[in-house]
């Protein structure tokens, strides 16, 4: 469907420019609270990351749901899961995220979850927008206004639900390097893996609003590879600026995707016998996941892009697991959307039951070749029906055989073509995506001319 506003992940841009502007801010919590508000009022959970500029947003929206009846529950930084998990625990109508998840801090955005604890239907955002197209939206009685306060144990209750995912078990003489973006797990991951005997090494947990994501989290896994190796640690795990995605680095230093952590979690819940059903991926998903998962005997099937669209697949074909090789991985027994904490505890609950590492679990799992451009327009160019850039995937396609593929999407959060070749060889792959990117930036470039 077809939205104006909403991207993959809610609302998203750059802070001061339409839509990320107090202003839009406000009619939105005041056209979601119109949607969400009862007669009687409801309660809205809002959390952030740790932007400064989260501080503007939180704001706006707080007056936007008290001008429609709703009472906001203000959590401060927390991460995106927290927000999800703390709207089904608090019996919520809504809960609202402020983030702009692996950006850097000049970005930020507004999602929302259902009282669920689950992403927003394309129809129900569809809905939002239309009351903030029409210029219908109004004041309630003065009488009926929300009233907002803040709920100062929100860190503690999360820190205790992750544990609680990890049953029984302890993490007593292991070492983990952590590594929280300078983002929304900055206070809550360290508790959580300490609490449960690890011995914690931290390392991005010293927010300042503007230093979110930058140069280190899941999307800068390099500094948290040499911290393991120097401290010569048993592994470490790197949370986005949200605290939804998850990266972790072997006690070798190498690095594992979230298609990683899927397949071990995987192979160990079907010994379990806890796997019910299959896996779900994504059109990104490497392609060496769903022939390893393949040889265990495990379905796979793939979604669009967006632990949203792998969060309805799940919930149709009533599987447990799924996610995105970026390092959202969904565990539905457990959460209702992508938790880093909680994907990590279940790696480890692998790794403690089966008496391996991470690396030894990981040997049966062949990754091909993935070669990730990302192409930054400046214009409307559709790229994606572009006679040219067509013909190019196309003779990439054929080159390729049976042996690879291509994908080309627009991003949902960005103003970039994303293009993706996947092959065997390393080298051929880096420059049949270049000349895709190649096509694609000659082309837009002549349509502005």
């Amino acid at each position: 469907m077809k939205r104006k506003y909403f991207g993959t992940d809610g609302v998203r841009g750059r802070v001061g420019n339409f839509p990320i502007t107090p202003d839009f801010a406000l009619r939105l919590g005041m056209a979601a609270g119109t949607v969400f508000g009862k007669k009687n009022g409801g309660r809205v959970i809002i959390g952030k990351d740790t932007r400064l500029s989260g501080y503007m947003l939180e704001a706006a929206l707080e007056s936007g749901f008290c001008a429609t009846g709703m009472s906001p529950v203000m959590l401060g930084p927390m991460p995106t899961p927290a927000v999800s998990y703390l709207t089904r625990a608090f019996r919520a109508d809504l809960g609202v995220v402020i983030s702009a998840s692996h950006n850097p801090y000049f970005d930020n955005g507004i999602k929302f979850f259902s009282a669920e604890g689950t992403k927003l239907p394309d129809e129900v955002e569809a809905d939002i927008e239309r009351l903030l197209d029409d210029g219908n939206l109004k004041v309630c009685d003065p009488s009926e206004f929300g009233h907002a306060y803040r709920q100062n144990d929100a860190p503690g209750r999360y820190v205790e639900f992750c544990k609680s995912t990890f049953g029984h078990l302890s993490l007593e003489g292991l070492k983990i390097v952590l590594d929280c973006a300078n983002g929304a797990t900055y206070h809550i991951a360290p508790l959580v893996f300490s609490e449960l005997g690890a011995e914690v090494i931290v390392m991005g947990a010293s927010p300042n609003g503007i230093n979110i994501n930058d140069g280190v989290g899941s999307t800068h896994p390099g500094a948290l590879a040499s911290r393991v190796l120097s401290e010569k640690a048993d592994l470490g795990l790197a949370f986005d600026g949200d605290g939804d995605r998850l990266i972790v680095v072997d006690s070798e230093g190498k690095v594992r995707d979230g298609d990683n952590v899927m397949y071990i979690i995987a192979r160990d819940r079907l010994a379990q016998k806890k796997l019910h059903g299959g896996v779900v991926g994504t059109l990104m998903t490497n392609l060496g996941l769903e022939q390893a998962l393949k040889r265990e005997g495990i379905d796979f099937c793939r979604s669009a892009v967006g632990d949203r669209y792998v969060m309805e697949l799940l919930l149709e074909k009533g599987w447990r697991l799924g996610g995105e090789n970026s390092g959202h991985v969904i565990c539905l027994d457990y959460v209702t959307t992508g938790d880093a904490i909680v994907s990590a505890l279940q790696l480890l609950k692998a790794c403690i039951r089966q008496e391996r590492t991470v690396a030894e679990l990981s040997k049966e799992l062949t990754m091909y070749p993935q070669d990730l451009i990302n192409v930054r327009l400046s214009s409307s160019f559709d790229a994606l029906n572009d006679p040219k850039v067509q013909k190019e995937v196309q003779d990439v396609e054929r080159e390729l055989g049976n042996r690879g593929r291509v994908l080309l999407r627009k991003s949902g959060t960005e103003p970039v073509i994303r293009v993706m070749v996947e092959g065997e060889e390393h080298e051929s792959v880096h420059n049949y995506a270049q000349r895709i990117a190649n096509v694609i930036v000659h082309e837009a470039e002549g349509e502005n001319a």
